[in-house]
């Protein structure tokens, strides 16, 4: 007992310390914004059919657009993946609605067209769907071709307080990225937790694309400059985190924001 509180007693400190830390970095204050659903499949696809897999993905299109058009999302997008891992995926496919009757309207509409059982999708070797919302995001409008999204998979330690991810969303994550937007290195970012859960608790994502792979060196420069200067996010970060569930991912990405 006296183990746990002593250790709650040092997240509270760090907590309020990274608060203070990079207050003043903010000109406004961070809120949380309404919730933003978004639906991923993703799909590993054998070399020999990935020229498939971009005819498929774009058959697609009509629908996404109409659904865009009527307001139902407010984005969507695919990526082909540019590291690759033994098991991993190589594709995914998605879109984002500020409701959850939105989101799904759009699946409902692909399986009556026939996509999900497309037959490159039965070459597939592993496939996987995620629902996710966020309640920390924001982009540029328009469309964004050739780009590059890099996404990162991370756990928070069980005695995490229950607000660390809001407290590093407000303080850390969203002041970084909205300036990042606001100079064109970024072109969209989310932070995103799991609305239908198919992993542990605790798990979280930050999404961010970039419209060319400099962008992805402002970003990680932005990153160093942050731990450098205010050394507490650095170990507030570590604190609170379960290293052993970090993942990266990056990817070459088509993308429409409204």
């Amino acid at each position: 007992m006296l183990r746990k509180f002593t250790f709650a007693c040092t997240l509270l400190a760090l907590s309020l310390g990274l608060a203070a830390a990079v207050r003043a970095q903010a000109t406004t204050e961070v809120k949380e914004k309404p919730p933003m659903y978004t639906y991923v499949s993703s799909w590993n696809i054998p070399r020999a059919q990935w020229a498939e897999m971009k005819k498929s993905t774009a058959a697609d299109d009509d629908m996404m657009t109409k659904a865009f058009a009527s307001g139902a999302i407010v984005g969507y997008g695919n990526d082909t993946n540019m590291v690759h891992t033994a098991d991993g995926s190589t594709h995914d496919q998605w879109w984002s609605s500020m409701s959850m009757a939105g989101l799904l309207s759009v699946l409902e509409e692909l399986y009556k067209g026939g996509s999900p059982v497309a037959p490159v999708l039965s070459t597939s070797t592993k496939h996987e769907d995620l629902v996710l919302v966020s309640r920390y995001y924001n982009w540029t409008p328009g469309a964004c071709k050739g780009c590059y999204t890099h996404g990162a998979i991370y756990k928070l330690k069980a005695d995490a307080p229950n607000d660390a991810l809001d407290t590093m969303s407000k303080n850390v994550f969203v002041p970084m990225f909205e300036k990042l937007l606001a100079e064109g290195a970024i072109k969209e970012y989310d932070i995103d937790t799991q609305s239908i859960h198919t992993e542990a608790p605790g798990t979280f994502y930050m999404f961010y694309i970039t419209p060319d792979a400099a962008g992805l060196d402002k970003v990680n420069a932005a990153i160093r400059d942050l731990g450098k200067n205010n050394p507490l996010i650095s170990s507030s970060f570590n604190t609170m985190m379960d290293s052993t569930g970090h993942r990266d991912e990056l990817a070459r990405t088509e993308a429409t924001w409204k």
